[in-house]
């Protein structure tokens, strides 16, 4: 079978087309067809290796892995031990440890899947798993952001962000988008009521408050942040530097005891019942993915590159294969 993998860290240029064996399922195993697969923000931080925690299990090189952490696909197979699927279900959802999905065939154990709506199109399936349920915790889950809160969103031009922009509104709070000035009025069509250009305004430095601030980058320091949060709200950081992460660990305490304010990093840990929780929002019909480009599966690196360089609106997806 065909797959897309990487064996050196470093630009989508690194990505090529190789073949290997198709897998076989154990016995707790379902064999899926991959029909769409799209990109998320760790598949950037795996192809870099960067931040240091990315190269857990390949120090010094990765060892020909393959990104792709959301799929959308066809059960070909199940084991003897597998009752929640059969042959025929159409799924989707994250793989384990975020990777693997660029390739004709997965197999995995289904836990992290769920059967994927009639509504929904195979490629807008994969476009929700990762994005939908950062934004779903960032939004509702680790916040419960109501009617007339000020919500700003950091990288609300991406796939996450114009998940978390239609949340928002969705729970009627007024909400400040910030990316670059490419995606200003994506995210204005998103619903956002106020853009932010963060080349010409640092939304941390120009006075403004803010009951919930997700922040998908998480480069600031806590104490600069702090500042941008009114009084009883909370700052929620996605990834970040490593020296982020550790300065929001041991700093988080401190601010909340002093200022009442919660300033800290969103784990979000991988489940299907995030997913499928998120995915009710999509089929109702208040949340939609938006949908960049799908690229044709021997041009996965060109989509990659695309959301790289930043110029994305919303999600990269690739056609893996027809059904």
């Amino acid at each position: 079978m065909d797959v897309i993998v990487f064996d050196k860290y470093g630009s989508a240029d690194n990505l090529y087309v190789t073949q290997r064996e198709k897998p076989v399922p154990t016995a707790d195993q379902i064999l899926i067809k991959v029909v769409a697969a799209s990109f998320n923000g760790s598949d950037k931080e795996m192809l870099r290796g960067s931040p240091f925690y990315a190269r857990i299990g390949g120090f010094v090189r990765p060892k020909s892995w393959v990104l792709g952490s959301d799929i959308a696909g066809v059960v070909k197979a199940v084991g003897p031990d597998v009752t929640r699927f059969k042959v025929g279900d159409e799924v989707f959802g994250e793989m384990p440890g975020y990777r693997g999905g660029l390739a004709e065939y997965v197999c995995v154990d289904g836990a992290l899947l769920a059967h994927k709506p009639a509504e929904l199109s195979f490629t807008d399936a994969a476009a929700i798993p990762q994005a939908g349920t950062i934004a779903f915790n960032g939004i509702i889950k680790q916040t419960s952001v109501s009617a007339g809160q000020q919500v700003l969103i950091n990288g609300a031009g991406g796939a996450g962000g114009s998940f978390a922009i239609q949340l928002a509104k969705h729970f009627g709070a007024e909400v400040t988008g910030v990316d670059n000035g490419q995606k200003l009025d994506f995210m204005r069509a998103m619903g956002a009521d106020h853009v932010i250009n963060y080349k010409k305004d640092d939304f941390a430095q120009n006075g403004k408050q803010y009951d919930v601030i997700l922040d998908l980058f998480g480069t600031r320091a806590p104490r600069t942040v702090e500042k941008s949060v009114a009084a009883g709200g909370t700052y929620l950081a996605v990834g970040g530097p490593v020296r982020r992460i550790l300065q929001l660990f041991m700093q988080s305490g401190r601010i909340k005891n002093e200022t009442g304010k919660r300033v800290e990093m969103m784990g979000v840990d991988q489940n299907r019942e995030d997913l499928v929780e998120f995915s009710r929002f999509v089929v109702d019909g208040p949340v939609k993915p938006a949908i960049d480009q799908v690229y044709p599966f021997e041009q996965a690196a060109e989509g990659l590159r695309r959301m790289l360089d930043g110029e994305a609106l919303g999600k990269i997806v690739v056609q893996v294969s027809d059904l």
